[in-house]
């Protein structure tokens, strides 16, 4: 059976030495993050963090630090969970186990949250001040929940059959929240909670509001994991966890986890925002202060030996690089069935999630034709674009499972060698402009508001990628110090950016007018203007960090003998991407050095944190 709480979670971890305690005062602002970061880093073990300074709760990181560590914690479900996946993937792979057929029943009944009149999260009672003061980064504007559960219910049919759980972070101090009173409640675009918000304004009704912290860890699991329509995140948060989630009443009349370790109770306010963040986050910036809604605080709920889980995010790899890759060995295999054609996909965390997804199709439209194009491609990278928060992409690249049946989605260099190897940037470049990106993502031109683009390469190899530089290659005034990135793929350090916020820079026109078609920078099908390029080409991972973060499709993409063609762009010799920060752009997570060098004191020899990392 599954843990029935984090108690349980962390006795089991700490017997099986995959749990250290801190025993020494730690402060929550900063201190405790910069010690999860390394710990994380190290692929180290889960901190129980005993006395963090001025609060008198337990705090505990890098609980899903491991992707070991975090299928042990559901070592004893998951394959109940992978049955039904397959069962609902394939039915007919219950007729190869037969055997089968009787545990379905079983594992179906864990779905079914239960009501209970009574839990440990009713024992007592204390107020946001009192929660640990949680400040990742230095510039954040207050103390956040970083792993906060809201859970909400449609206005208009309440229950739990219509009840969103999603985690969206929950600003508990700072700004111009009324201490104790007020939390800010930042939720990105196409959230769940979106739909109950809109119905409780149509309403004219305030939205009531649970935020779950702590308590099973399959909830954790639930709350963003990309479910099947129909099925609400506490039935499967049973499946996970082995057990029927029991859930009782809360100060608002809506139900929490009888086992949660802490529960804010509320009202969204249907007539006021408030400006919330900075907040250090996961694409390795600061997202800004922006209006977003307030959470009047009715009552916060803990049990008597309540621990409180967070995380701290900044530029990946961090520990949500690791939840994320166990959410996709769960749910990857139903991806052909929500989006039939489509055999694959992966949102390339290096470089933010949802800046950069990659994608293999079939490419199945006139088998007969002498010379493949991209064609049902298009298709399906259009169905990806609809689908959910894969809607969010900015890059998407999608190539033909029938060139490279054997080439896997994750080996990200291979990828990206295969496309440009192929790619015919006269053709094979699909905008989509003015439209809406990540909320989290300022390369575009507006809050919430971007292009994308989609890259479609199908049919055989029509170039070999250079591995070395030409002697020859010239560069314009003021760029220089070009590196070799990747096969195919060259770094230009070019001046500081110059441009306004959505309009092409004038010196990338200067950049591309500077060649012509037979200048030999064309035999590099990508060219990628940045700040620094020996730090882009230093490893994988800083050039898509960098490049895909740092640029907006509509306005960052050029090309050596660009040309628009019933409204079509293209170009006839290299891409060019303007990948240097922008005016706009906000600051790099940059750790406090006074943080850090009490920490490192923490660390050294004959120091508590010896040994960590």
């Amino acid at each position: 059976m599954g843990y029935r709480n984090l108690q349980e979670c962390v006795a089991d971890l700490e017997r099986s030495h995959q749990l250290r305690r801190i025993n020494v005062e730690v402060d929550p602002d900063q201190e405790i993050g910069i010690i999860q970061r390394r710990v994380y880093a190290a692929g180290g073990p889960a901190l129980l963090f005993n006395h963090p300074k001025g609060c008198r709760f337990p705090m505990l990181g890098n609980l899903f630090g491991t992707l070991g560590r975090t299928r042990y914690i559901f070592r004893d479900t998951l394959e109940q969970v992978r049955l039904l996946v397959d069962t609902k993937r394939d039915p007919r792979s219950l007729l190869q186990s037969p055997g089968n057929f009787w545990r379905l029943p079983l594992a179906a009944r864990l779905l079914l949250p239960k009501r209970v009149e009574r839990g440990p999260i009713l024992a007592q009672r204390t107020t946001l001040s009192q929660l640990p003061q949680l400040k990742s980064w230095p510039l954040d504007g207050g103390a956040f929940v970083t792993l906060p559960l809201v859970y909400s219910e449609s206005p208009a049919r309440p229950g739990l059959r219509h009840g969103n759980l999603g985690m969206y972070r929950v600003q508990i101090s700072g700004g111009n929240y009324a201490p104790d009173r007020e939390a800010g409640l930042h939720y990105q675009i196409h959230r769940g909670i979106g739909a109950h918000h809109a119905e409780a304004l149509e309403r004219g009704e305030s939205l009531r509001v649970n935020v779950f912290v702590g308590g099973p860890p399959a909830l954790s699991v639930a709350g963003v994991m990309p479910l099947p329509e129909g099925m609400p995140e506490l039935s499967f948060a049973g499946l996970l966890g082995g057990r029927r989630l029991e859930m009782v009443r809360a100060a608002n009349n809506l139900p929490m986890p009888a086992e949660a370790d802490f529960v804010i109770s509320g009202t969204v306010d249907p007539r006021r925002t408030l400006p919330e963040g900075p907040f250090g986050d996961h694409l390795g910036y600061y997202s800004l202060e922006h209006e977003f809604p307030v959470l009047r605080v009715d009552a916060v709920h803990h049990r008597t030996d309540a621990i409180w889980p967070f995380t701290t995010v900044g530029r990946p790899p961090q520990e949500d690089t690791t939840f994320g890759a166990f959410i996709h060995e769960l749910s990857g295999p139903l991806i052909p069935e929500v989006l039939p054609g489509v055999h694959a996909v992966h949102a390339v965390d290096a470089a933010g999630v949802h800046p950069l997804l990659l994608a293999v199709g079939s490419e199945r439209y006139v088998p007969y034709a002498e010379q493949r194009r991209p064609m049902e491609l298009l298709t399906l990278a259009n169905a990806i674009l609809g689908q959910g928060q894969l809607s969010l992409a900015k890059y998407l690249f999608i190539i033909a499972r029938e060139d490279a049946p054997a080439l896997d989605i994750h080996d990200i260099g291979a990828f990206l060698r295969h496309v440009l190897e192929r790619v015919d940037w006269r053709e094979d470049l699909h905008f989509h402009t003015r439209t809406t990106i990540d909320t989290l993502d300022y390369s575009g031109h507006g809050f919430n508001a971007g292009s994308k683009v989609v890259v479609a390469a199908a049919g055989p190899a029509r170039r070999t990628l250079p591995v070395e530089l030409d002697s020859d290659l010239a560069l314009p005034p003021g760029f220089g110090q070009a590196r070799l990135v990747l096969p195919g793929v060259l770094a230009v350090q070019g001046p500081p950016h110059r441009g306004e916020r959505g309009r092409e820079a004038a010196d990338m026109a200067e950049f591309c007018a500077f060649y012509d078609a037979q200048a030999s920078i064309n035999r590099f099908p990508l060219v990628v203007v940045v700040d620094d390029s020996e730090f882009v080409a230093r490893t994988l991972n800083n050039f898509l960090w960098t490049v895909f973060t740092r640029s907006n499709p509509a306005a960052d993409i050029h090309g050596i003998g660009a040309f628009v063609a019933a409204k079509h762009w293209g170009c006839t010799g290299s891409l060019v991407i303007d990948a240097r920060a922008k005016n706009h752009h906000p600051p790099d997570l940059e750790e406090d050095p006074d943080a850090v060098r009490r920490v490192e004191d923490l660390a050294a020899q004959g120091g508590p944190l010896h040994g960590l990392f």
